[in-house]
């Protein structure tokens, strides 16, 4: 029997898990923008044919609410980070497998795999904190 390999284990665990978390992101930012689109087309709507003023403020509050969220956990710019990371340890894959591009000429390919595997994630990870500590500076911007 043929044992693992912890490097290509480690790439499909990378993988997988930023696709995954691609697709969460994605789904969040689309349910908040829909849910954002659709009250706030309601507003003059509802405005127009005299509903209670609760009503339309409290669709004005839910909208600063939705948008506050979205901007409290990223979900758009997680989306388009994970998905590029996805994609950029999908290409190395496939170079790798491939023995082509920088695979081809190095002396440890699987080495190589794993410093350039390993270094896509802490690039991702960087810019994951860098995107946290804007969205805390911009919260801090909107006072308690």
């Amino acid at each position: 029997m043929e044992k693992a390999d912890p490097v290509l284990e480690r790439l499909e665990g990378q993988i997988a898990w930023y696709d995954r978390r691609s697709q969460y992101s994605q789904r969040w930012f689309k349910w908040l923008k829909g849910a954002v689109l659709v009250a706030a087309a309601a507003i003059p709507f509802l405005a127009g044919i005299e509903a209670p003023r609760l009503l339309i403020g409290g669709l004005g509050a839910l909208i600063v609410v939705l948008e506050g969220l979205q901007q409290l956990n990223q979900y758009q710019h997680n989306w388009i980070t994970y998905r590029s990371t996805c994609e950029a340890l999908k290409h190395e894959k496939y170079l790798y497998l491939a023995n082509a591009g920088p695979y081809a000429s190095a002396q440890d390919p699987r080495a190589l795999l794993a410093e350039r595997v390993e270094s896509l994630v802490s690039q991702e990870h960087a810019r994951w904190v860098s995107a946290r500590e804007e969205a805390k500076k911009t919260l801090e911007k909107l006072g308690p």
